[in-house]
């Protein structure tokens, strides 16, 4: 099995607990198009429960040799570039050039991002440099061998000479689950999690999460997901603190996705705080 990065050891348990719960906006809606060109577009526009509708434009095109340039404009009036150079230098290496300007106020940051992967490890490091001057890296890596990954990474601020924070984790995966623990915030922030995929048509998961610097209690959650067909699946979920959310995915057809979920604070049914939200994914 591939290396994963350090962010995704425990990838299957965080996607299957974390994503396609549409309640946390009220409603979303993407599309997506490819020019005869070969220059792909995007779309994204969410309304918030609470707040200002946020929305980019993003238009991507791949060239040769593995090199891509993708140019995105938000509701926030920032103009993003992203230059990637995969695997252009050198086997396995992916390079990342980032610029970020405000037609109003200039110059946003500039970042750098690179990968290196090969058979048994995967390393990553990333570098910030922000109008003020400020320049911040954080690096991390993961080492693997027949399941079984261990990794760490480190944050540093360049101008002032230090480590701002360092973080670990330990993982196994098997063809059928996956098992992590993770250190994070300076080694205060410990998780435990695991996925299980229980057949073809069930997934299930669960996560421990015990912030060392916050008290003695650690906050659960347990997750599931049922394809009910080809074409559609469920979710579920709940925490310690009783939130449970449901979820819907459906594609209508090859180039609608529809999507719909709600969460529910199971402790106080009768009172309002409930959350509900809708998604919508166009394809052509």
């Amino acid at each position: 099995m591939a290396v994963p990065a350090f962010s995704d050891i425990a990838k299957p348990s965080n996607d299957l607990i974390s994503k396609d719960f549409y309640h946390t906006a009220a409603s979303a809606l993407e599309i997506k198009l490819k020019a005869p060109t070969g220059v792909a577009f995007t779309a994204k526009g969410t309304s918030s429960h609470d707040g200002p509708v946020s929305s980019s434009v993003e238009a991507k095109k791949a060239l040769s040799n593995g090199i891509s340039i993708t140019q995105s404009w938000n509701t926030a009036n920032v103009l993003n570039t992203k230059v990637e150079l995969d695997n252009t230098f050198t086997q396995g290496l992916k390079t990342e050039v980032l610029s970020n300007f405000n037609p109003a106020a200039g110059n946003k940051g500039q970042k750098l991002n690179l990968y290196f992967k090969q058979p048994m490890f995967h390393t990553r490091a990333f570098f910030d440099y922000q109008p003020s001057g400020k320049v911040t890296a954080i690096c991390d890596g993961v080492l693997g061998h027949e399941g079984f990954v261990v990794g760490g990474e480190v944050g540093y601020d360049v101008q002032k000479a230090a480590v701002t924070k360092y973080s670990a984790a330990l993982g196994y995966t098997a063809p059928q689950y996956s098992a992590a623990i993770t250190a994070t915030n300076s080694l205060s922030v410990f998780t435990a999690s695991y996925y299980h995929k229980v057949n073809s048509a069930v997934e299930a998961g669960a996560k421990a999460t015990w912030d060392s610097k916050a008290g003695s209690t650690v906050g659960i959650e347990i997750a599931s997901k049922y394809k009910l067909d080809p074409l559609s699946f469920a979710k579920a979920k709940i925490n310690d603190r009783g939130i449970a959310s449901l979820a819907y995915n459906t594609k209508i057809n090859s180039g609608l996705t529809f999507g719909i979920g709600g969460s529910f604070d199971t402790q106080k049914l009768n009172e309002a705080g409930h959350k509900f939200g809708t998604s919508f994914t166009f394809e052509g």
